[in-house]
This record gives structure tokens, C-alpha cells and sequence, in this order.
């Protein structure tokens, strides 16, 4: 089951499912989910890997944040980024009361805003597990043909919470866990 935009914010009260919310998310949400805003932008450099047992990921350099002031980014054609929220997104890893007498985990799954795919950008986003507590990163690209410039702080994609039903094996253990953008180096896999 989807939760609405109005049971999202009343068991963030409770639950610190979302920190950081813009006052139009606080007051008057649309329909089942939470807007969520760009903070931080990432060009990546170097190589890549993923293997059964070991992983790196290209180092991330910070391009634009607002904590710095900056104000717009402008995407090329072809240009790949990686974009981090203002938001911090808690999915406890114990199931929550959703309503009386019933208790259910929490799953965010997060959506691009239609805006970014009718000017030509892709915005990949993905769900989070119950465990996760950190800022969002997803991958964004510009496929259209012209330039793009996003503003941050800009409104770019929608959360929406979904209940899981059963019990969990083991909750989300964290490699991602406060909104890490890049493995650093080699690691292992958990």
C-alpha cells in the first residue's frame, strides 16, 4: 500500500522519515508523495568496478552545492552527473505503526519529477530500504540536445513510501548509509 502525502507527514512526526522538508512539502503536499530538492552536484573521475566480492566507484567531485552558495548548474548535452538531496531520508529498520493496530516496514521509493523528462533529462532514482538514513544521490543526464540549467534547491523528483508487508531477512547494514557519494577506493561488499 501507497501512503498518502498527509500520513507521510504525520508519521514524520513520529518517525523522522524526512529531515530538511521544504515549507511547501510541510504544508501542502500534492496527492501521494513528497517533493524532494537538488543540493549538491557530482561530476565523476576515474574508473569504476563491480565484482562479485569487491567494488570502487570513480571518485566524486563536487561541482555545485548550496551549502556554498552556488546558485545554478548548467547540464551540456551528454553530460552525466550525480545529484545529491537536501533532504535526509530515514527508513527505520523496524516496522512502524501506520496506523492503529497495524504495523508495517517502510520502503521510499523516489520518482523524477516529469519537468526534467520533458526538457530531455533523465533522472535515474531508486528505492531505499528500511535501514537507510542519509541524503539521496541518484544519476542524472541530459539526453536532449540543447544545454539545461538547474537551479539548486530546485524541486527534482517525488518520494513516496510504500508498506512491506512480512519480515525482513536483515535491514539495509549501511556501506551507503549518511548520504556517501563514493566508495573512496576498493572496498568489500557487505
Amino acid at each position: 500500500m501507497i501512503l498518502s502525502a498527509k500520513k507521510i507527514l504525520e508519521l514524520n512526526e513520529r518517525y523522522h522519515l524526512i529531515e530538511n522538508l521544504a515549507e511547501r512539502e510541510l504544508t501542502d503536499p500534492e496527492g501521494v508523495g513528497i517533493d524532494i530538492r537538488v543540493g549538491e552536484v557530482f561530476k565523476l573521475n576515474g574508473e569504476g568496478f563491480l565484482g562479485v566480492e569487491d567494488r570502487s566507484s570513480p571518485d566524486a567531485e563536487s561541482i555545485a552545492s548550496i551549502e556554498k552558495g552556488d546558485k545554478e548548474i548548467v547540464i551540456k548535452s551528454g553530460e552525466y552527473f550525480l545529484v545529491k538531496t537536501i533532504e535526509k531520508i530515514t527508513a527505520p529498520s523496524g516496522k512502524v505503526e501506520v496506523e492503529v493496530g497495524r504495523e508495517n516496514y517502510l520502503m521510499p521509493h523516489v520518482y523524477p519529477r516529469s519537468t526534467l523528462q520533458r526538457c530531455g533529462l533523465f533522472l535515474k532514482t531508486t528505492k531505499t530500504d528500511p535501514g537507510y538514513s542519509g541524503e539521496l544521490t541518484f544519476a542524472l543526464v541530459n539526453l536532449s540536445n540543447s544545454d539545461f540549467r538547474l537551479e539548486l534547491g530546485a524541486r527534482i523528483a517525488n518520494v513516496i513510501f510504500h508498506e512491506v508487508v512480512g519480515e525482513l531477512h536483515r535491514a539495509y547494514e549501511g556501506q551507503w548509509n549518511d548520504g556517501r557519494v563514493s566508495t573512496g577506493g576498493k572496498e568489500k561488499q557487505i
